[in-house]
């Protein structure tokens, strides 16, 4: 039996304000010349929340990322990124980041340094940052369930 949940955005209005401004701060920063760029910004968000299982945001993102000129191969490849030719080293140290901070792993000062070497100081804290965010989006989104594909309609 469905049933209607909460309308988050509307009763949580201050909450998802500073959610919103957190996303408007990401997407200047992944926009600078010499960040990770928001392709992979985009990219990040679809593997985490592959593996929240957060279909509302896989949807969402997959829809952002295709717009923005994304290829549908990448984004399908997404799963099995560690096997696929077809991302950069750069790509692959975001995503294996993005997959160990989801996990809640400890992260220790091999990890760290072998991060923070691939991908410079200001990009780990961003995306550090972008990688808590979208886990957030997806905790909310999984608990609320928002209508799958809406923004498309």
């Amino acid at each position: 039996m469905m049933t209607t949940r909460a309308n988050y955005f509307a009763l949580g209005a201050d909450a998802m304000n500073i959610l919103m401004q957190l996303e408007n701060y990401l997407r200047t920063q992944f926009d600078q010349p010499t960040s990770l760029g928001t392709p992979l910004w985009e990219l990040i968000k679809i593997r985490v929340s592959q593996i929240n299982q957060c279909a509302f945001c896989i949807d969402m993102h997959t829809h952002d990322a295709l717009q923005q000129g994304e290829t549908a191969e990448r984004i399908v490849a997404l799963n099995a990124w560690r096997d696929m030719p077809m991302y950069s080293d750069s790509e692959r140290a975001a995503l294996a980041w993005a997959e160990h901070q989801t996990a809640g792993l400890a992260v220790d000062d091999e990890c760290y340094h072998s991060a923070v070497t691939a991908l410079g100081e200001q990009a780990l804290v961003d995306l550090t940052i972008a990688i808590n965010a979208i886990n957030s989006w997806n905790r909310i989104a999984k608990t609320f369930k928002p209508e799958v594909g809406r923004f498309r309609k």
